[in-house]
Parts: structure tokens; sequence; C-alpha cells
């Protein structure tokens, strides 16, 4: 029984230390939305020009961060791709992937449906200091509520959504 107590133990401080380290990296590499974000229109994939701030007026806002060349993209990228095949509101930013031929390419390749945003040079990434892809990005009635970067699964990214809205 004591070695059962042990290991509970060890395994509580495992978890609160991975929560910490996880929070820390979170904190560290946390994107800042440029002053203007919410005046500047962006341009999809499919020619459509769309803004930050109406998206995000009536429900929560996920901004997905994302490149074809980024090794934990493709964890992130099918669930990313299933919430928009439910309707939830999600916008794409395909950093440095190449032109937007290269990145529709790669996306019918894959199957995915996402709406996207070309960000061959990096510059709209670094507006909103994005270091790290994945980068997610929560906006909500004009304001920045959550993020994260790294690896993030289909259910951690829809309760991100349900608990931006409060």
């Amino acid at each position: 029984m004591s070695r059962l107590k042990r290991w509970g133990k060890e395994l509580a401080v495992l978890v609160l230390l991975v929560a910490v380290v996880s929070l820390g990296m979170d904190w560290l590499r946390s994107p800042q939305a440029p002053p203007d974000w919410s005046d500047t229109p962006l341009q999809t994939l499919t020619g459509e020009s769309v803004s930050l701030q109406a998206m995000s007026q009536d429900k929560p806002l996920l901004i997905y961060f994302w490149a074809t060349w980024c090794g934990v993209c493709k964890f992130t990228s099918p669930s990313v791709n299933q919430l928009v095949q439910e309707g939830e509101n999600v916008l794409t930013v395909a950093l440095r992937s190449g032109d937007a031929s290269q990145v529709e390419r790669w996306l019918s390749k894959k199957g995915y449906q996402l709406p996207v945003v070309n960000d061959p040079t990096g510059q709209l990434s670094a507006q909103w200091q994005v270091s790290v892809t994945p980068t997610l990005v929560i906006l909500y009635q004009g304001k920045m509520v959550q993020h994260t970067s790294g690896w993030t699964s289909y259910w951690g990214m829809k309760v991100r959504l349900w608990l931006a809205a409060f």
C-alpha cells in the first residue's frame, strides 16, 4: 500500500510539473495582437476579405497559425479541419508555406477545407509575435481571450472555444 501511495505522490508531482512547464512556455511564447489588428482586412486564398473584429463579434474566433513544413501541425490540422466542418468559427494563417497555389495544392492533397490567409513571408505572424507553429489564438468581441502553442487536441480546442464565450 505504501508503494502505491508513493507512486501516487510521484505521479501528482509529475503532473503538476508538466502543467507548470506548459503554462510557463505558453506565457513565454504568448502572441500579442498588433495595435491595428481590428482595422486590417485580411484576404483568404478564395479572395474573400475578412475582418477579425467582425468575425469575433458574435462568437469566439479560433485563429490557427500553422505551416506545411510544421511537424506538430500534422497532428493538429486534422482537428482544426474537423472544427471547420462542424461550423466552428475558424480562420487559419499559413506561415511561410509558399505562394497561394502551393498552399492550395497542399490543402487539396490533405483533403482540408480550411479558410486560409496566406502569410508567405511571415509578416502577419511577426505582427502577432507568433514564433512557434502551431499557435492558436482565440478572439472574442474584439479581445484576445486565450492562446496556446504546440499540439492541442480536438477537445482542447473545442473546450477553449466554449470557455472563451464566458
